[in-house]
């Protein structure tokens, strides 16, 4: 498959902030914070907090309505792999068909199927993170079913720390596949030209770096998180 430069280009803006979206996201959030900082510290207050109730049966709901929204996310997203793919390996008819449409710009079938294997992919990664972040939080409502009965103050404040430690990773993990969702419809844009592919990659993560930083949810939680901390 050769491409031309202009679609080589795009797909390398789109290969290098897919890939190190995590990281600049971490550079951002230094200094004023970001929903992604600001909902550790939560996290952290919220299970030191479970540790100390007698009745955890409000945490265990909470928990298990996170895991439902990661299963619902997690059996869309096989749905969307398996049109994906069904449109990848429809062979020269479905080509053809896309190809007739005035809006779609592909140049050969390698190209079309090169675009949607993209898409395919960036689907695949939000797949995988949605699974780890399903298997997390199962232990995340182990960790709360195990929580002892303790006056031991140090204890409990050990305990949420340890369960902080299991349950932020998990909902990192559902929010990485939530944003590959972001990367897979920018990928989609590659079949309407690399100027649009390149466009739409810019505009998803101008949009998820805005949400993190400049949107009313950021700066309801970065007050949250100060109130936490105490000011």
């Amino acid at each position: 498959m050769k491409l031309s430069p202009l679609d080589l280009t795009a797909l390398i803006v789109f290969l290098v902030v897919w890939l190190a979206y995590e990281p600049l996201l971490k550079v951002v959030a230094r200094g004023k914070g970001a929903i992604t900082t600001d909902m550790t510290v939560i996290r952290v207050a919220w299970m030191k907090n479970m540790a100390g109730r007698e009745n955890r049966f409000m945490d265990g709901q909470l928990l298990g309505h996170a895991l439902n929204s990661a299963s619902f996310f997690a059996s869309s997203n096989l749905i969307l792999i398996a049109g994906a793919a069904g449109v990848l390996f429809g062979g020269e008819s479905t080509f053809r068909s896309a190809s007739s449409l005035i809006a779609i710009q592909t140049s050969s079938r390698l190209l079309f199927e090169g675009q949607i294997a993209l898409v395919l992919v960036a689907l695949a990664r939000g797949l995988l993170d949605f699974i780890w972040a399903i298997r997390q939080m199962n232990y995340c409502i182990a960790a709360v079913g195990a929580a002892p009965d303790t006056e031991d103050e140090a204890f409990k404040a050990a305990y949420g720390e340890a369960a902080a430690r299991l349950l932020n990773p998990a909902l990192s993990a559902f929010n990485a596949g939530v944003r590959g969702y972001y990367f897979a419809l920018a990928a989609a844009a590659w079949l309407f030209g690399p100027v649009a592919f390149m466009l739409a990659t810019l505009g998803a993560v101008s949009l998820l770096l805005w949400r993190q930083r400049r949107s009313k949810a950021a700066g309801a939680i970065s007050d949250l998180r100060k109130l936490l901390q105490g000011g």
